[in-house]
């Protein structure tokens, strides 16, 4: 598996990898700044691969946890796009390296699993090299997600053809929602991709012991958690806007989750507390806890329009019911099993009615909830995702001709005149580690 992720937290990652280690495959993955003391489940094997990039060296500090001054804040918008290319063309580069030590040494793989946009360029060129079978696992609808930097038209367009062409070549797709796979079919029905296959970001059920040991949920929720990545496009402001009228009536409201600070620093949180992360296992207590789930999403993105996001799956594995945005797959899934009440995305007044609503028919919420675990758990798309790999006997690798240029082609798509923003940026850099910042 290859994936531009530091594996530790990437829930998606390690379910499959022990879904397939359980069904008798080894499974080593190549990650992105995977942590030292990280220990990978039983039967995984892990490479980490550096994060650095033209505009920072391995082991920099990231600005997106520190407060930036308004230039320095623009001038890092304006060069995120050229920071990114550069480190996942590096990534790209030493995952190849990588697998190529792997087959020379003996540890030979038969098949490569590519996670994202971000890995399916390196992973094409391993598959073909190896002359092994190629799966794509998108993980969204790549080219309608959200940013957070400055609009990049001509490479969006670049990357559009470039995973039209590269996913061909592939011997199965996989991604994580119907909706997602119809967009795909449809954006690139003229690629001649292999058949799509959902494998929703559901949770595996917990064993009895452990369900047993979790709190009892409550008879009134007395809070409403969101559990995810705490920055820009996930409808953190109007859950900040309803925190006081929550609070006042007793309802707490938790934004539990990894920080960014460059968003943290601009807004306002109100009465909402910021809770520190914790292990997948563990936010199953925190959530049942509190009562309700705060499951998000923003519009304006086609990638969020079709999102099924892990935080629908996690509270369903965990028995609670959910709050969510009224947009897209996620609120027609949460109408389909009644899991919860839907908001408005912007509202606060709205989140504030539909918590009121949630509570009003908690018991009748918690029921539908457990009704629905086994058909939105991982036991089903785990079978899916094993039926995906016995199709692979007889599989074509993909075929490289000697005169296919593809190797790392994002991070050279677009040349533009930024030689001021980047002695900005390293600037500040080199200021900031003088003052100690």
């Amino acid at each position: 598996m290859i994936v531009a992720t530091a594996v530790a937290t990437d829930a998606r990652v390690l379910k499959e990898a022990a879904t397939l280690v359980a069904a008798g495959h080894t499974v080593h993955i190549i990650g992105k700044n995977v942590p030292g003391d990280f220990v990978p489940p039983p039967g995984v094997t892990i490479s980490s691969v550096g994060a650095s990039s033209v505009l920072r060296k391995q082991g920099a500090q990231s600005l997106s946890g520190r407060k930036l001054s308004p230039p320095m804040a623009f001038a890092r918008w304006v060069m995120l796009p050229t920071h990114r290319n550069s480190t996942f063309a590096r990534f790209g580069e030493a995952a190849e390296h990588i697998a190529h030590e792997l087959a020379t040494n003996g540890d030979g793989f038969d098949v490569v699993h590519a996670h994202d946009f971000t890995s399916l360029e390196a992973g094409v060129r391993i598959a073909a090299h190896a002359a092994v079978p190629l799966i794509y696992d998108t993980h969204e609808f790549w080219s309608g997600r959200s940013r957070e930097y400055r609009p990049t038209p001509l490479q969006d367009a670049h990357e559009r053809r470039l995973e039209g062409e590269l996913a061909a070549m592939a011997a199965a797709v996989i991604t994580v929602g119907d909706g997602v796979a119809e967009a795909l079919r449809q954006q690139y029905k003229e690629n001649n991709w292999p058949h799509i296959t959902t494998v929703r970001n559901s949770f595996p059920s917990l064993p009895e012991d452990i369900t047993a040991a979790l709190p009892d949920l409550p008879e009134k929720p007395h809070g409403i958690i969101y559990a995810g990545r705490i920055g820009a496009h996930r409808e953190l402001e109007t859950a900040a806007a309803a925190a006081t009228t929550l609070t006042n009536e007793g309802i707490e409201v938790r934004l539990m989750g990894p920080v960014d600070n460059t968003w943290l620093n601009s807004h306002d949180t109100g009465a909402a507390t910021i809770v520190a992360p914790t292990s997948p296992d563990e936010v199953d207590a925190h959530l049942r806890k509190c009562g309700l789930v705060l499951v998000a999403l923003a519009p304006g993105w086609k990638n969020h329009e079709l999102a099924l996001p892990n935080k629908l799956f996690h509270a369903v594995r965990a028995g609670v019911p959910m709050v969510a945005s009224d947009i897209g797959e996620l609120a027609a899934v949460v109408r389909k099993y009644n899991l919860g009440t839907l908001y408005t995305p912007g509202n606060s007044d709205s989140l504030v009615q539909a918590t009121r609503e949630a509570i009003a028919k908690y018991s009748d919420l918690c029921q539908s909830v457990q009704a629905a675990q086994h058909e939105l758990s991982w036991e089903s798309d785990g079978a899916a995702l094993l039926s995906v790999y016995d199709s692979l006997s007889g599989a074509t690798p993909p075929h490289l001709p000697p005169t296919t240029k593809t190797q790392h082609t994002t991070a050279r798509v677009v040349r533009e005149p930024m030689a001021r923003a980047v002695r900005t940026l390293r600037a500040h850099t080199r200021a900031s580690t003088r003052k100690g910042e």
